[in-house]
């Protein structure tokens, strides 16, 4: 694995998040991130959106590229072994999601979240089950910077769809939690205070105690994308989630970016371009963001004949940035510089994302991946690129394997 160095920067839950400058945050003199954690960040630049009402699966189903049906769906009548006071027997895994412009570009992402029914959770007092609510209810994780916007993009769909769309900011915020191997430690023996969280779509054997969830009943979930990535989950503000934020275990947002882009993953309209970028070269196919099964939805004929047509050339990649001597070199890339194969002269794509000495970009395979040392940015040719092949990528995303796929 291709790993870089993080200063991780911890506080105590009680006190605010502070933000650092990027040239003291990511100093390649830090330890690792994946030999520190897990820790969790709250995630400041994701916002939270409620929706409410009878047709509220069917709206989303025809505006969202994942098939959201399975939130209206029952989910068993399966009992844990030891009930647990305040956590449903069962949660309903989250989705992950774009919405897309009629041309099929990328315009937001969501993470869609049902929370347990009023009646298998605690009131807000704490001595009864809440009261039984009839309509179904969706919470969207969305990208704070476009909050106002995608709030009107969304009732301008609505039409005479019985959905309320609310925005319920002020009320929940949305957590990271990431780093080491979490995903890949076992329930119990390795991370005990996780083993009995809410992992979606799951029940809960152990059930030992009400720690899992908060006071309300939310929950921790496998991030829907990508095992590595750890676990998300919407909390209300007014609350630390219990038990896995504590004392040197809650870290700034900026290191879960740093984490994200080492695993080539980009996350809200700045990192994936509004309006302009298509979402398969942006790899949310690999992302369990699309259902190529689901039928009809805003901007599904561009992506559906990309898909079948089976040849990307470009890609979203991680990169790294270095000098001749293969040394990594900080804060000398900006977003939007180009690069360049400097031994044919062409461009082989653009740095989208930049962040010390790591990066993503949107590159052109065959120039990427045919020769190490070959790329630079563009006017700083003493800065070299390294595009790094990410480990969840399948193989047939490779140049040579789509075109042997498309000739057979």
């Amino acid at each position: 694995m291709h790993r870089f160095k993080l200063p991780l920067q911890f506080r105590k839950s009680s006190s605010p998040i502070s933000y650092q400058t990027t040239s003291r945050k990511f100093s390649t003199h830090q330890i690792q991130l994946d030999n520190a954690g897990p820790v969790a960040s709250l995630l400041k630049t994701r916002a939270v959106v409620r929706f409410r009402g009878p047709d509220t699966v069917k709206f989303l189903q025809g505006l969202l590229t994942n098939d959201v049906r399975k939130f209206s769906e029952p989910l068993g009548d399966k009992a844990p072994s030891f009930p647990t006071p305040n956590v449903p027997a069962i949660s309903a895994s989250p989705v992950y999601a774009a919405m897309l412009t009629p041309q099929g570009r990328f315009l937001y992402d969501l993470f869609l979240y049902k929370p347990p029914p009023s009646d298998q959770k605690l009131d807000r007092t704490g001595s009864g089950p809440g009261p039984d609510s009839q309509d179904l209810e969706l919470y969207a994780d969305v990208d704070r910077s476009v909050l106002d916007e995608l709030l009107e993009t969304m009732k301008k769909y609505r039409l005479r769809s019985k959905v309320d769309i609310e925005n319920v900011a002020e009320d929940f915020c949305c957590w990271q939690r990431y780093g080491g191997n979490l995903a890949e430690k076992s329930s119990s023996t390795d991370e005990p205070e996780a083993s009995s969280v809410g992992w979606g779509s799951a029940v809960d054997q152990l059930g030992a105690s009400s720690s899992q969830g908060n006071g309300l009943g939310w929950q921790w979930h496998k991030d829907p994308r990508l095992n590595c990535l750890g676990f998300r989950g919407i909390f209300p503000s007014a609350t630390t989630p219990p038990p896995l934020i504590e004392a040197d275990k809650e870290t700034d947002e900026n290191n879960y970016l740093q984490w994200r882009v080492e695993k080539g993953v980009a996350e809200g309209s700045t990192e994936i371009p509004k309006g302009e970028a298509m979402p398969l070269e942006y790899n949310l196919a690999g992302l369990n963001a699309i259902n190529f099964d689901k039928g009809c939805y805003v901007g599904q004929e561009l992506v559906a004949r990309t898909h079948h047509r089976g040849v990307i050339r470009k890609r979203l990649l991680p990169l790294k940035f270095v000098d001749d001597e293969g040394k990594e070199v900080e804060h000398k890339v900006a977003p939007k510089s180009e690069v360049i194969d400097t031994a044919s002269g062409k461009k082989a794509g653009t740095v989208t994302t930049a962040l010390g000495c790591r990066g993503l970009g949107l590159l052109r395979l065959e120039e990427a991946f045919k020769g190490l040392g070959t790329l630079s940015i563009q006017g700083q040719e003493d800065v070299k690129v390294q595009a790094i092949r990410p480990e969840w990528w399948p193989s047939e995303w490779f140049t040579e394997r789509q075109e042997q796929s498309v000739a057979a």
